[in-house]
């Protein structure tokens, strides 16, 4: 990307709308725009809104109003024009062909982002964030997003890295006096901060598993028997016929998968085949997908017959359950059709196996539904996501912290055996710069260009 150009795109979504929004950016921003607008923008201070014409061959294009942000005070740090027109189409395109005719470039993919990154405006996790913000479909995404772009995450790493830094220089220090056999970085308070950094990157790194939920929606697989009512609940939870319903046992044979927004947290619930005993090669495939799906969800959620399902059933089930999808398992057994005659409640609590959480539903007719969204709510840790705590959500970042926890694992081993100067300075390199990888402070070009390529144009 070519720095110095001056870029412009259309930053609202494609098609028509009341309002669009044409942006550039650019040392040469404010004298294309003043080549095609009505009025004299010389003396116009930054962030300044002005009402005028945009005109091309003495032909009035659109009524528009521009808003000027002169550099350093603008989004890229660079001079910045906003041009708020009407949202027609051929409007937009108007617009953006007298811009280009006078000199301005079409912006790649996240451009504009990139140049805020480039001079200084945001580190490389604050510029993600932009993209992640963008993009957030519900309230968890969108404060975790708006964290990480105010630099709580930046903070969080960046402060690892200063401490980490003033001992990486020491030690290279010592490499200078080798010959000497002196120490400059104390190894006792090497080791202290060493174990410090080590528990912070342990917590940041698991923390992705509920940022990856949050972020692509908490799996919730429901299983049961056939006719449990598994299909029935799934519609009952989203509100709508999703899924189809049938006395006949064995009708769903693949999962049915859709997303619901819980108290600002996305859900993934999975619809599953009925799991038993079956001939049925198709059906075996669905049960066998059942499994699969338990192995990978946040929470299960077991349906059973609040009145037939017997102890011993249950105990088989639960245990089924752990053998497929681990003994940790997140489990709520659904005492289901509760408006049968015969459930007794307390009858039933005495068949459940202690420490299992239940609850009485009946899907058919929504009974217990909204309890069964909080329980599912508080399932998904909101308190950890309404504290403010940095959650990691890109795999990216994960993908860097797992390397760093490696190579800060290889400076414990390090100071354990009381290696040399040299080679602990090998492995406090490689932890910095893992570190600097989230934040952009060391990062390739290759690196960059993946990173913003998948950013909309005009962002």
């Amino acid at each position: 990307m070519a720095k110095q150009s001056t870029i412009c795109a259309l930053s609202t979504a494609p098609g028509m709308g009341a309002i669009a929004l044409v942006r550039m950016s650019g040392p040469e921003s404010i004298a294309i725009v003043q080549r095609v607008f009505s009025k004299d923008l010389s003396n116009v201070p930054s962030h300044t809104a002005v009402h005028g014409w945009v005109v091309k061959d003495n032909s009035k294009l659109d009524d528009v109003v521009l808003t000027l942000f002169r550099a350093p005070k603008s989004f890229t740090s660079e001079d910045t024009v906003e041009i708020a027109c009407h949202g027609s189409v051929y409007i937009q395109q108007t617009i953006l062909q007298a811009l280009l005719s006078e000199g301005a470039e079409m912006a790649s993919p996240g451009e504009f982002t990139m140049r805020a990154y480039l001079n200084g405006k945001l580190d490389l996790s604050q510029a993600e964030a932009v993209a992640d913000l963008i993009s957030s479909e519900n309230a968890a995404m969108h404060r975790q997003a708006l964290h990480q772009m105010r630099g709580g995450f930046s903070k969080d790493i960046n402060g690892l890295r200063d401490k980490l830094l003033q001992f990486a220089s020491l030690v290279e220090l010592e490499l200078d006096f080798a010959e000497e056999d002196v120490e400059f970085a104390d190894r006792t308070q090497l080791q202290m901060l060493v174990t410090e950094i080590e528990q912070v990157v342990h917590k940041l790194r698991d923390s992705f598993s509920l940022g990856n939920a949050l972020k692509n929606g908490v799996p919730v697989a429901i299983l049961g028997a056939p006719n449990m009512g598994k299909s029935t609940l799934l519609n009952a939870m989203l509100n709508e016929e999703r899924a189809i319903v049938s006395d006949i046992a064995g009708t769903t044979r693949d999962t049915v998968e859709d997303h619901l927004t819980i108290q600002g947290v996305r859900f993934k619930f999975i619809d599953t085949a009925g799991i038993r005993s079956t001939e049925d090669t198709i059906e075996k495939l669905g049960i066998e997908r059942s499994y699969a799906k338990a192995r990978e969800a946040s929470v299960i959620l077991l349906l059973v017959d609040a009145v037939e399902t017997t102890a011993e059933q249950l105990k088989a089930m639960i245990a089924g359950i752990g053998e497929e999808a681990g003994e940790n398992i997140n489990l709520i057994v659904l005492a289901n059709k509760i408006d049968k005659p015969g459930f007794n409640a307390e009858q039933f609590a005495n068949r459940i196996p202690a420490g299992i959480t239940w609850m009485p539903i009946s899907a058919k007719n929504k009974i217990h539904i909204d309890e069964l969204k909080n329980e599912l709510a508080q399932r998904a840790q909101l308190g950890k996501v309404d504290s403010g705590e940095t959650i990691v959500t890109n795999a990216r970042h994960f993908d860097a912290l797992c390397r760093a926890a490696q190579s800060i694992a290889d400076i414990q081993l390090g100071l354990q055996t009381g290696i040399t100067g040299d080679f602990l300075a090998v492995d406090i390199r490689k932890t910095l710069y893992h570190l600097g990888e989230i934040t952009g402070s060391i990062s390739a070009d290759d690196l960059l260009n993946n990173i913003f390529s998948r950013f909309c144009i005009g962002k």
